[in-house]
């Protein structure tokens, strides 16, 4: 299992990678997709939404359930993975590249509340 420490991750299985233009694109993590399984349907938000830390910013339908992805970081949706709307199964394949949910412009850029590469993976059990 993967944990990139080029991002910052959620207690709720999301992470937030700041992109060089300073927008931080969010998804789920390798831990999250795998807890899923086969996930068959994504609903993201419209462009323009904004999201508090800890709100739901999209809904996952899996095999086994359907999931809430919960904002890592407050912010407001810029752009959506339309690829997702096709094809679900990116988030299986590749979450942390292909398979990201949103693009956000952060809203509150001094909050805490998440946790690094390792802080998360001993939090998972995988550290």
């Amino acid at each position: 299992m993967e944990f990139p420490n080029d991002r910052q991750y959620h207690t709720e299985h999301l992470w937030a990678q700041e992109q060089p233009d300073g927008s931080f694109l969010i998804g789920i993590t390798d831990f999250a997709q795998d807890q899923l399984g086969g996930i068959v349907f994504v609903d993201l938000p419209d462009v323009g939404a904004r999201f508090k830390q800890g709100e739901s910013c999209a809904s996952i339908e899996s095999v086994k359930a359907v999931s809430e992805a919960v904002m890592p970081v407050s912010g407001e949706v810029t752009a959506v993975n339309a690829a997702l709307g096709d094809r679900p199964e990116l988030l299986n394949a590749d979450p942390y590249r292909n398979g990201w949910l949103v693009r956000v412009r952060r809203t509150a850029p001094t909050e805490g509340g998440c946790l690094a590469a390792g802080e998360y993976a001993a939090k998972v059990g995988k550290g």
